[in-house]
């Protein structure tokens, strides 16, 4: 038995990085894990992989634990919306929601036009309100609820080259703290884990992208970047989903609201 036994979790963007990392931390503590992503395979890949690893305490894989896949792109929130409210409709509520889909493309943002901006707040802003106004309804009945949105440290201080996200991502985090306030008296929190510099694949791609506009190697942009972060080093993606999973247990009842940065100790202001 785990903290989040007899709960489930929604965990979008779970086929790789940090979502597929956060996937197993709510199975380890319990939670039966529904996967949302948009790639078919892999989303099975992910989901076999869970099923073997097994319940927390090595215990029996009774359907109340055994983990299930959703398949929708982001692109197109209506579809999002309709997956999950179909499949809640069927199985029942859904207490933990992890809101998380792959930034937008990198680059300066005096360069980025209007359709970058609509593109991206569609894949993160909508969905996030059209999956978090789908399982409130579920969570208020539970009495107990956990929205946590994987956003970024760029909402304390910008990111150089990633003007789209920047901007993106203070929108995520206001819509959070204006929604915390909200769902507070139903026992549900909401809050903002923000990763710095995370072994991902998109962190390999920013890095490839900064090399070649520099006409450097890859490992030197890799060593400019760590050389910004006081721990010297990427995090690993599966420390983004410790402090996931610590906001999305009982333990963590009175805390909402927040963003929760897991960075190395690279953001300069407190």
């Amino acid at each position: 038995m785990g903290p989040l036994s007899g709960k489930r979790a929604l965990v979008c963007g779970s086929t790789q990085g940090i979502g597929r990392a956060c996937a197993f931390e709510f199975a380890r503590l319990g939670a039966r894990v529904t996967l949302l992503a948009r790639d078919e395979s892999k989303l099975r890949q992910v989901r076999d992989e869970l099923a073997r690893a097994g319940p927390p305490g090595g215990g029996p894989q009774g359907d109340d634990w055994r983990p299930d896949h959703l398949c929708a792109d982001f692109g197109d929130p209506e579809a999002v919306r309709r997956v999950v409210a179909s499949h809640v409709d069927r199985t029942g509520p859904i207490e933990i929601l992890l809101n998380n889909t792959g930034g937008p493309p990198g680059g300066p943002i005096a360069a980025a036009g209007p359709e970058a901006f609509l593109a991206a707040f569609s894949a993160h802003l909508v969905c996030n309100q059209l999956l978090a106004q789908t399982l409130i309804p579920g969570m208020r009945q539970r009495g107990f609820g956990r929205i946590i949105n994987v956003v970024s440290t760029s909402v304390r201080q910008p990111i150089e080259g990633l003007g789209v996200s920047n901007t993106i991502r203070s929108a995520v985090a206001g819509w959070a703290k204006t929604l915390a306030g909200e769902v507070a008296p139903f026992g549900i929190t909401v809050n903002n884990v923000l990763p710095g510099a995370t072994a991902t694949e998109r962190l390999r791609s920013l890095i490839q992208a900064k090399a070649r506009a520099a006409s450097v190697a890859e490992e030197e942009v890799e060593r400019r970047m760590k050389a910004e972060i006081p721990m010297g080093r990427f995090a690993a993606p599966e420390e983004i989903a410790a402090a996931a999973g610590f906001l999305a247990t009982p333990a963590a009842g009175y805390i909402t609201g927040i963003g929760l940065p897991v960075d190395g100790g690279r953001i300069a202001c407190l």
